[in-house]
């Protein structure tokens, strides 16, 4: 398997955010994220695509 998957913390220094914000965004669904006993975890390829997806949507 080639997809990382990461912590919460770890999509919070990816993306520059506080973890807070990142808690928050996944929260409300606006992160891709899932959780697994009650922690979120990320697909680094879905954190990727949701980035695009961002860029794409500011034009």
């Amino acid at each position: 398997m080639t997809d990382e998957i990461l912590t919460l913390k770890e999509v919070a220094g990816y993306l520059k955010l506080a973890e807070k914000t990142a808690y928050r965004l996944a929260a409300e669904g606006k992160l891709p994220g899932f959780k697994v006993g009650g922690s979120w975890r990320f697909q680094r390829s879905d954190i990727e695509k949701w980035i695009e997806k961002q860029k794409r949507s500011v034009k």
